[in-house]
C-alpha cells in the first residue's frame, strides 16, 4: 500500500544558472510522479512536493546530488495522497517574495546578515534567562496565526509577505528596538530573510528559529511555547502535534472554536478564512490550498 509523504525544505545559496536548476528539478519530479511546489531563484530553492514515500526519497536522493543542495535540512510529514493539485517548478527573483531582491544578500553560508539561529532548546534557554523581554514575532500572513501561534507572539496585520517592509520602514515596530527578538515561521525560510531585513533596519537583537515551528513542533508538541495547530500550504491546510493541541482559532461568521482554514470561493483561490464546519460555504472541493502552495 502507498504511503504519501510531504518533504518541505530550503537552501540559501547563489545559484548562477536558476533556469538550468528549473529544469532538472522538474524533470526529476517528474519522472518520480511528485506534486508540489519548487521556487528557484539565484538566491537558492524553496521547495514542497509530495507522493508516496519510495518516489520521494527517489527527489531527495537525487536533490542531494546537487552540491550546494546536499546538506538541506529536510523535513517530513505525513501526507494524503492529493495534497497538491499540480507540479509547479519556477524561476522567480526571490524564493520568497518580499519585494526587495536586492536587499537579500546570500552567499554559500545562507542570507548574509540574518539573525541568530535559536535550536527549540537554546529558544527555551533564551526564555528562562530573559523572561517576558523576550518578544516572539510571527513572520507569516496574519490569517496563519489566528489558528497557532507562540504564546503572546507579535503578529503582524499583514496578508502577504510584501506587507512586511514598508511596516518595518514606516516605524510600526520600533519600539521592539532594544529588545531580544525571535522570528518564526513555518520551516524557518521566511525568517532567513525577515530577520536580515529587520537587523538592516535597526533591530540589533535578533533572532531565527531554526528549523521554524515544525521542528520545535517535532522537539515539545505541545508542552512547550507553541499554542494551536499550525498553518500548512497543500491540501490538508492545518495540522497538530498532538492529540492534546488546543484549539484558539475562532470561526470568522459564528465565533465558534475551530483551527479550519478554508479558500472562499472569491475567483482567485486565495482568500483564506478560519471557518468551523456549519458556518464553511464552500465546497469540499473548493476547501483545498492555494495552488501557490506558499506564502507571499
Amino acid at each position: 500500500m502507498a504511503t504519501p509523504k510531504i518533504v518541505l525544505f530550503y537552501v540559501f545559496t547563489p545559484l548562477p544558472d536558476p533556469e538550468a536548476i528549473r529544469l532538472w528539478q522538474q524533470s526529476v519530479c517528474e519522472s518520480a510522479g511528485l506534486r508540489g511546489r519548487i521556487i528557484v531563484s539565484s538566491h537558492g530553492i524553496n521547495a514542497t512536493v509530495g507522493g508516496d514515500i519510495r518516489d520521494v526519497k527517489r527527489y531527495v536522493r537525487a536533490t542531494r546530488t546537487y552540491p550546494a543542495f546536499r546538506d538541506a535540512d529536510i523535513k517530513w510529514s505525513d501526507g494524503r495522497g492529493d495534497d497538491f493539485p499540480r507540479l509547479s517548478v519556477r524561476v522567480r527573483p526571490e524564493i520568497v517574495t518580499f519585494g526587495v531582491p536586492d536587499d537579500v544578500v546570500v552567499d554559500e553560508s545562507g542570507v548574509v546578515g540574518g539573525g541568530t539561529r535559536l535550536s527549540p532548546a537554546e529558544l527555551h534557554r533564551l526564555v528562562e534567562e530573559r523572561g517576558d523581554d523576550v518578544v516572539f514575532f510571527d513572520g507569516r500572513n496574519a490569517i496563519e496565526a489566528q489558528i497557532g501561534r507562540f504564546r503572546d507572539a507579535v503578529v503582524p496585520d499583514v496578508t502577504t509577505t510584501r506587507e512586511f517592509v514598508p511596516l518595518l520602514a514606516g516605524g510600526a515596530f520600533d519600539h521592539l528596538k532594544g529588545k531580544p527578538i525571535v522570528t518564526y515561521c513555518t520551516g524557518g525560510v521566511r525568517c532567513e530573510v525577515l530577520s536580515a531585513l529587520m537587523r538592516s533596519r535597526g533591530f540589533d537583537e535578533v533572532y531565527q528559529l531554526d528549523g521554524g515551528i515544525v521542528r520545535y513542533g517535532e522537539e515539545y508538541g505541545d508542552d512547550g511555547l507553541w499554542e494551536g495547530s499550525l498553518y500548512v500550504f497543500d491540501k490538508r491546510m492545518s495540522i497538530d502535534f498532538s492529540p492534546e493541541s488546543t484549539v484558539i482559532g475562532r470561526c470568522g461568521v459564528c465565533g465558534t472554536p475551530t483551527s479550519r482554514v478554508v479558500n472562499l470561493p472569491d475567483g482567485d483561490g486565495r482568500d483564506l478564512a478560519v471557518m468551523c464546519d456549519d458556518c464553511a460555504v464552500a465546497t469540499p472541493e473548493e476547501q483545498t490550498a492555494s495552488p501557490e502552495a506558499f506564502p507571499s
